[in-house]
């Protein structure tokens, strides 16, 4: 039995459990996640287009093709503490270890570039930056004006957006141009990747029509799963910090996201 599905029958074991697990005792339930490198060997050699997200439950990995526009920018939202930066720190991670800097970079732009200190010298990373620094909104600008004159290139950038709350801060200027990029961006390879409390939803639903795709963490308010339109995911059942749900048409695909080394 490999690793992921090992973890993967551990994690459907907790999830029968959990209901019963005293709390004094839950932290030693909890399986331990395999590690991003156990993972990647496990699965071998992907496409080139292939963007790693995690492992879904029936332990297959969960891909975004870049060179397929159709699924939008990704938005990422959750309670406070049920993972939303470690699935875009997941991804960067995965980003280093799968592709070269010429086929896929990315930055970030974040209110603490402290928790990403461990990520600054990937060479795929073009920069860390602070929501509060002006550098956050020349990257905007920088990125809209690349993905402008992009019709051929194969090369393709993440924006790694941690806390889409965060646009109150920009000028009009990179609020337009980010709104662009929402709009056109995955079309000229340039993916937005954004992540919202889920505290936050009610503020921020001019922006969510933006999103096509939505990825969702532990969210425990009844009113906040029902603005997410997700009342069948089953969202306050998710593991905190590792496992997430995506829709897949009808359904709700769960995935959680290995442990990075």
């Amino acid at each position: 039995m490999t690793e992921i599905n090992r973890y993967a029958l551990m994690l459907e074991a907790y999830a029968e459990l959990k209901p019963e697990i005293k709390p004094t005792r839950q932290l030693q339930q909890v399986p331990a996640l395999p590690s991003l490198s156990e993972v990647l060997a496990e699965f071998g050699p992907m496409p080139g287009e292939a963007l790693f997200l995690g492992i879904a439950s029936d332990g297959l990995p969960v891909l975004l093709n870049l060179h397929d526009p159709i699924p939008g920018p990704l938005l990422i939202v959750g309670d406070p503490g049920s993972g939303k930066t470690a699935l875009l720190q997941s991804i960067a991670r995965a980003v280093e270890k799968m592709h070269q800097p010429e086929e896929l970079q990315f930055g970030v732009l974040t209110s603490h570039p402290d928790e990403w200190s461990g990520l600054k010298d990937i060479p795929n990373n073009v920069g860390i930056f602070p929501h509060y620094e002006k550098s956050s909104e020349d990257f905007i600008l920088s990125l809209a004006s690349w993905a402008h004159g992009n019709k051929t290139s194969s090369q393709s950038v993440l924006l790694l957006l941690d806390d889409l709350e965060a646009v109150s801060k920009l000028d009009l200027d990179a609020v337009q141009n980010l709104r662009w990029l929402l709009l056109r961006g995955p079309a000229r390879r340039v993916w937005p990747i954004i992540t919202l409390n889920s505290q936050h939803v009610k503020n921020m639903a001019p922006w969510l029509e933006s999103f096509r795709t939505r990825i969702l963490g532990n969210v425990q308010d009844g009113q906040n799963i029902r603005r997410l339109d997700s009342e069948n995911a089953d969202l306050n059942s998710l593991r905190t910090g590792s496992e997430f749900a995506m829709r897949e048409g009808n359904n709700w695909l769960r995935f959680w996201i290995p442990s990075i080394d």
